[in-house]
């Protein structure tokens, strides 16, 4: 149940039909755009699965497998292209539950695992969703795909929400960069997401792309840096991945230095 002091916006049902107009008009307007997106979008996938998925991701799996039972990968329908249902893989961060498909993560979840906050912590638990990518089924950038349960309820509270399914899913977003990640349980979160996800459908162009993937790579560094450099602190996850960037070209220029 999502608690709010505002009330909450009826949602108007045809919508529908205006969302499948402004879906006309959005690939009229941007197909050079799109274009671009989807050999983007092939190029770093196959980039990722070759370079780094084909040595890390047997590595996580089997850490995974140790950690507790059950499958090293989690499969779960969510909301994809024009509301269509699509199977999204994860590597598992939690236990086997029954309540996996309708119950959001919270925080300090007993469900999840130690493995598990690690996976979401440094994002790597959506490493496999590059073969959702290959596929066509999600994007790099997008706003991230829902589960069907949670679909539906937050375009019951916010009106005309489906808006943001006018595009692909991603396995980054707007939002996110912009600190919106976890569960969202009150009325406040859900709308601020999505106005992040809508500004991202109206206003998507490559630069903006490139801008967001380099800020989730600064998060992923900057948390995994932490892990591995104990006491390292920066001003904001951004902050720390670009030092801890610079600190890897640096180390890399000197090895390359005593090598010639």
């Amino acid at each position: 149940m999502f608690v709010s002091s505002v009330k909450p916006l009826s949602y108007d049902r045809t919508l529908e039909s205006k969302n499948r107009e402004s879906f006309r008009t959005y690939i009229q307007q941007r197909k050079k755009y799109l274009v671009a997106k989807r050999a983007f979008d092939l190029v770093l996938s196959v980039a990722a699965i070759v370079f780094i998925m084909s040595w890390l991701l047997p590595v996580l799996a089997l850490m995974i497998k140790l950690s507790s039972k059950g499958s090293a990968f989690f499969v779960q329908k969510r909301v994809g292209f024009l509301g269509r249902s699509f199977n999204c893989y994860k590597f598992r961060t939690m236990v086997m539950n029954k309540e996996a498909d309708s119950m959001q993560a919270v925080h300090n979840d007993p469900r999840i695992t130690r493995m598990g906050k690690f996976l979401r912590n440094s994002n790597l638990d959506e490493l496999p969703q590059f073969f959702n990518v290959l596929m066509g089924d999600m994007t790099i950038v997008g706003p991230r795909p829902h589960m069907h349960s949670d679909c539906e309820n937050f375009a019951e509270v916010v009106d005309n929400y489906k808006f943001r399914n006018i595009v692909k899913p991603g396995i980054t977003g707007l939002a996110q960069v912009k600190g919106f990640r976890g569960p969202a349980k009150t009325y406040e979160s859900i709308f601020k997401r999505y106005q992040w996800d809508a500004f991202y459908v109206r206003n998507a162009n490559f630069w903006m792309d490139m801008r967001i993937v380099r800020k989730t790579a600064a998060q992923t560094v900057y948390f995994i840096y932490k892990l591995i450099v104990p006491g390292a602190v920066a001003e904001n996850p951004q902050a720390g991945g670009k030092k801890a960037y610079r600190k890897l070209l640096l180390d890399m220029r000197q090895r390359m230095n005593s090598i010639v």
